[in-house]
């Protein structure tokens, strides 16, 4: 039989409390962080053979209409995603359903190049992205996924863009 002395019991109900006083702040500590941080925006994926690139929006206001200054102050982004793109590839876009569910319109250059989708996955062919006729032209090419607005019943409450240049 063992027996704890009076002051080893006292030691080990202390040492307990302080691990339960330590494990309640790291909880209480991890949902504050938590709670202060910003819901992700949906992503938009551009894939071409087996290179792939991905963003979140570059204007996105968890849903909500965005104002058209805010639109076009987004279309204006330089700091977006780049790849290079083959213009004997074909080109895949894939977006979050939830972003599908309200509908999304592919632009270049600011302009639409498609007709509103509700599909999570299109694909276009590279040559499209250089091309004059469509609104391209030269090596590169500034490629946004519009959710809502232009072409669809909704308004625009989201853009993703990313920056194409011809690999040839």
């Amino acid at each position: 039989m063992t027996s704890l002395l009076r002051g080893g019991a006292a030691n080990v109900n202390s040492a307990r409390r302080r691990r339960t006083a330590a494990a309640l702040g790291a909880v209480s500590a991890g949902l504050l962080v938590l709670s202060a941080c910003d819901k992700p925006t949906p992503l938009a994926t551009v894939t071409v053979g087996s290179k792939s690139v991905h963003t979140d929006a570059s204007c996105y206001n968890d849903g909500k209409e965005l104002e058209e200054s805010q639109l076009k102050s987004c279309l204006q982004d330089k700091d977006v995603k780049s790849i290079k793109i083959d213009p004997d590839e074909k080109v895949r876009f894939g977006v979050d359903p939830e972003m599908a569910e309200k509908g999304w319109t592919l632009l270049m250059n600011g302009q639409p190049l498609t007709e509103a989708s509700k599909k999570t996955y299109v694909v276009i062919p590279g040559s499209v992205f250089f091309n004059q006729q469509y609104g391209g032209g030269g090596k590169k090419s500034t490629v946004s996924l519009l959710e809502g607005g232009k072409g669809s019943e909704s308004k625009a409450t989201g853009l993703w863009s990313f920056k194409f240049e011809k690999d040839s």
